[in-house]
Order: C-alpha cells, then structure tokens, then sequence
C-alpha cells in the first residue's frame, strides 16, 4: 500500500506487501523487499537497498549523500538487512568510492532514534544501536554488539563481535571481541560477561577468557606482545582464540586497553 501523499519514483522497485505511509519519499534507485515498511515521512535517497520485513519509523533518512567533503556524487551504495528496525530520525548514509562504495547493515538489528550511521560502515547483524549514538566512517561493528545511548565511535574503529560499549562512552580505538568499554574516553573494563551468558557459552570457556583477558590485559610483568603471543600458543578454544587474533591484527585506530595495561605497554 502506498499513501497518496507519498512520493514514490516509478522506477524505484517494491516487492510484496511494501507500506509506504504518509509523505515518504522514495528514489528511482530505492529497492524494497517484501514486507518493507515506511511509517511515515521516511526518505528513502540513492542507491539503496533494504531487506524484507525492515520497518523504518518517521523522520529516518536512509541512502542520503555521505558528509564527506571529498565526494562528487559517485554511484555508491546503502544496504539494510531483513528484519531490521530503525526509530524516528536515525540517518544511514552511503558509501564513497575511496571506502569501498558501500554502507552496511546487517539483518535483525535495531537502530534507535537519533542514531547515526555514516558513510562506508559495516554494520554486522543483531547489532543494537541506542538512542543518540554516532560514528564516523568506515567503522566496523561485529554481530551482536550493543552500543549505548550517546556513545561516539571515531572514523575507522572496529568493533568485535558481542562487545558492550557504555552509554556516552567516547571510542577513539578498536574494541575486542565480547569487551565491555566504559568512560571518555573509553578503557576496556573486562569481558561482557552478561552477552556470553545469554549466548549460551558454558562456564569452563568463560573462566578461560576471563583468565586470558586477566593475563593479557592485567599482567604486566611482560610487555604486551610478548604476552599476547605466548597465549596464541597456549589457547585453543574458539572464543578466546577470536579475542586474540583481533588483538594482534589492529587497524588504524590501533587497540583499547584497560588503565593498566594501556600506562605499561606505551608501544601499543
């Protein structure tokens, strides 16, 4: 069903039971799978996709231009997965050609009001981003993160999968898999241990991460990368192994760390 006072371009393409509500706009470009539903006032710009049963509330803004000030308005992309939900005035921007063309939301996540999503992020799936949340481009977000009300995520940060980010935390660097960040700006205070609980991991492999995480994080005896890789050779189990190949290979940003260890391994 499409409302009357929506504006729909006839070239833009609308599967099975699509709702567009009262004065969306949706572009030439715009692909919407079964079961999409615009609200209202939604603006659906560019080349944007978004997946089946998606429901996006008023005043979102979804495939507009990126804030980039080095783009010329180059064919690039927005893509949001099935079953996401996206609240009042969130904005999802698409991709620039130097970031690799595409801004993207997994499946099964919700983005709250005011959240912000910038251009070339990769946001994987079951992700939960709270009101007032914004980040800068090219970040990366792993399946099942949270990210708490009014925290900002730097440009380039990478975010592992299950992590805990504190509302109003300021994020300037990247963040291990299942790590729980506080504060601005933000230090690694521990393991989400709540996250592995409600994934069903058993308590011999969280005793072992929080052993890991203790030893690599908390033990300063020995500088950083010698302790991380004595335990690579030690550990086998997936979950802290995920941990520990993300520590070695950090991106731009380079790694946050909890007060101690971050005061006695200045070298990163």
């Amino acid at each position: 069903m499409i409302h009357p006072t929506a504006v729909v371009d006839p070239s833009a393409q609308l599967g099975a039971r699509v709702h567009i509500g009262p004065f969306c706009s949706v572009g030439p470009s715009a692909i919407l799978g079964e079961g999409v539903d615009l609200v209202s006032h939604v603006v659906v710009d560019g080349q944007t996709t978004i997946g089946p049963g998606t429901k996006i509330f008023p005043f979102a803004t979804i495939g507009m231009a990126p804030q980039d000030l080095k783009y010329r308005g180059e064919n690039t992309e927005t893509i949001i997965g099935a079953r996401c939900t996206i609240r009042e005035h969130a904005t999802i921007n698409r991709g620039t050609e130097p970031g690799g063309g595409v801004t993207r939301v997994g499946d099964d996540c919700l983005i709250m009001t005011a959240g912000h999503v910038a251009h070339d992020c990769q946001i994987g799936n079951g992700v939960i981003i709270v009101n007032n949340v914004v980040m800068g481009g090219h970040v990366e977000i792993g399946d099942g993160a949270i990210i708490g009300g009014s925290a900002a995520i730097h440009q380039f940060v990478r975010i592992g999968r299950g992590a805990m980010i504190g509302g109003m935390s300021g994020v300037e660097a990247d963040v291990i898999p299942f790590g729980m960040i506080i504060g601005n700006r933000a230090r690694l205070a521990g393991l989400n241990i709540i996250g592995l609980r409600r994934r069903n991991i058993d308590h011999t492999t969280i005793h072992h991460m929080r052993a890991t995480f203790n030893a690599l994080f908390r033990d300063c005896t020995h500088p950083f990368h010698d302790r991380l890789k004595t335990l690579q050779s030690e550990t086998h189990d997936p979950y802290t192994t995920e941990i520990l190949t993300f520590a070695a290979s950090p991106g731009k940003r380079g790694l946050i760390r909890t007060t101690t260890s971050a005061a006695d391994d200045s070298e990163g």
